[in-house]
């Protein structure tokens, strides 16, 4: 990861701890992909996603999650629930920010699912 993606991350946590959330765990891998961030907001486990773009040219950082992303961020989730026996409702939410912005934060909750 570079120390751009790195920074991004740790703002992005602690930003979403901020609002409320309590991190659980970063850079969970498997062999399906990796997801950034998995927190806890309520009752719910998020599994976050946190995109850093130079410019917006081809979208902004939600743009950049494909439907393939979303299938290995899908299949790496259900790795993690597995593995904790858990039954919890959860949630993909997607945090853009613009590398030359970064305290403009764009959070979509519940940017995706099954």
């Amino acid at each position: 990861m570079s120390a751009d993606g790195k920074a991004a991350e740790d703002l992005v946590a602690r930003y979403l701890v901020d609002q409320g959330l309590k991190l659980v765990e970063r850079n969970y891998r498997c062999r399906f992909g990796e997801i950034d961030l998995i927190l806890q907001d309520g009752d719910t486990t998020v599994f976050a996603e946190v995109r850093l773009r130079s410019n917006s040219r081809f979208g902004g950082g939600a743009a950049s999650v494909t439907p393939q992303k979303q299938q290995r961020l899908i299949a790496t989730a259900q790795h993690y629930l597995a593995g904790k026996n858990s039954s919890r409702p959860c949630r993909f939410d997607v945090i853009a920010l613009d590398r030359l912005e970064l305290s403009r934060i764009e959070w979509i909750k519940n940017a995706f699912g099954e």
